[in-house]
């Protein structure tokens, strides 16, 4: 069977001189889950050295209903301050709306389209709950009756549970005739200025059942997620259907040639700044927070990349031996980066596996060396899919730490 341990605890437990503090004793570094800091973040007290896993409102982001009022609004930004090319670039979400509050908008989007296939999902739900694809009204009637016609009273007492109704993408990019997303990581330790690492590891996640439009009801075919595919009756653990992000880039680069792929993974680039930047003015930017993002990504069958949603808390369970290996890799660089230890200057482009993508704006390679990826012209400092040589990188960066340099590192933070 897969290890499916505690990848978290387990990276903690073994990094050298680190102990686990015990409960209500002072902690340096806090990594808990959603429903801890909402109840205690407003009560707490940190010093300035500490550091805690989430931003205090990331939900601006990962709260379907919230990234999209964002992206939105977003986009309308760049238009009138930029032009609409520029505003073209946050065109990589599929047309949506917020249910209850943009009903009548939906519908008339509905009735211009019809015959094609929508998707609702809950605003709030992860791992593929209560989601569902429709092509009718009356298939939604259910929906609309529970939170369409409540009265007055029921609607100031009753808390609402939004949903997003999405335009599903009909002509996903397929292999061996399945469908597939992508999970990509991007760890973000500072919001203002913006400051993001892109990890070099992620992967592919292909649906159970070969893809077809003439049903729509078959949750195994058009849901990816793992939490989903786990419960098809024909489920083998030991099979699990993953690529990793480099195989990937393998197969299309040989499918389709370099340059498509470059320009299809810069545009994965964009969809991470682009989002990132959407939620910049809103998020509470405590100096003690960072943030490991999960985005998922969609391919459809001319290349385009879509943003299908951005979660707060990625799954740390192992599906099999590589999961866990990459999974540890990516939380020991992300401890790496926020870098308790102070074993960096703060002027690093790369700490691992992670690259650091943005910096109060785009950061560029040093280097052209076209042995990771063979695309030596892309000047952008991104390397998702490409050889992953942290350790070697690692043993350079982190050398033994001698006190004057620890000292000079604090000079330099302090400034």
């Amino acid at each position: 069977m897969c290890n499916t341990a505690n990848i978290v605890l387990d990276v903690l437990q073994q990094r050298p001189g680190w102990v686990e503090a015990k409960e209500n004793e002072e902690w340096d570094l806090n990594w808990c889950d959603l429903a801890w800091m909402k109840d205690n973040l407003d009560f707490l007290y940190m010093e300035e050295h500490v550091r805690i896993n989430h931003f205090q409102n990331q939900y601006e982001l990962c709260r379907k209903n919230l990234m999209v009022k964002n992206l939105k609004r977003h986009r309308k930004t760049l238009e009138k301050e930029f032009s609409r090319v520029e505003a073209s670039k946050c065109d990589f979400f599929p047309c949506t709306f917020v249910l209850p509050s943009e009903y009548h908008l939906f519908l008339e989007e509905f009735k211009r389209t019809l015959g094609s296939t929508w998707i609702m999902k809950p605003a709030g739900k992860s791992q593929g709950k209560g989601i569902f694809l429709f092509r009718k009204l009356k298939d939604i009637m259910e929906f609309k009756k529970e939170h369409m016609t409540r009265t007055d009273e029921e609607k100031d007492t009753v808390q609402v549970e939004n949903f997003v109704a999405q335009c599903y993408i009909e002509n996903p990019y397929l292999i061996n005739g399945r469908k597939f997303d992508l999970r990509v990581y991007v760890l973000v330790t500072s919001f203002v200025p913006l400051k993001a690492w892109l990890y070099r590891e992620g992967f592919a996640r292909f649906s159970n059942t070969p893809y077809s439009l003439s049903t729509i009801d078959d949750k195994y075919m058009h849901l990816t997620n793992v939490s989903i595919q786990k419960t098809a009756p024909d489920y083998d653990p030991e099979s699990v259907r993953k690529w990793t992000i480099q195989q990937l880039r393998r197969y299309l680069t040989a499918k389709h040639g370099r340059e498509s792929v470059r320009r299809l993974f810069e545009e994965i680039d964009n969809i991470f700044v682009f989002s990132l930047q959407s939620v910049q003015k809103v998020i509470i930017n405590d100096k003690q927070s960072f943030e490991l993002y999960g985005y998922d990504i969609l391919l459809d069958r001319d290349l385009k990349p879509w943003l299908l949603e951005v979660n707060s808390s990625p799954s740390y369970m192992a599906s099999c031996r590589e999961d866990y290996q990459m999974k540890f890799r990516l939380l020991e660089d992300t401890l790496n980066v926020v870098d308790m230890e102070r074993r960096l200057t703060g002027k690093e482009k790369r700490v691992g596996g992670f690259d650091l993508m943005w910096n109060g704006g785009p950061v560029n390679r040093d280097d052209l060396i076209p042995a990771t990826c063979g695309t030596p012209s892309f000047p952008a400092n991104t390397h998702l899919g490409c050889v992953n040589d942290r350790e070697t990188q690692l043993h350079q960066l982190l050398k033994p730490v001698t006190t004057k340099r620890v000292r000079d590192n604090l000079h330099e933070k302090d400034q």
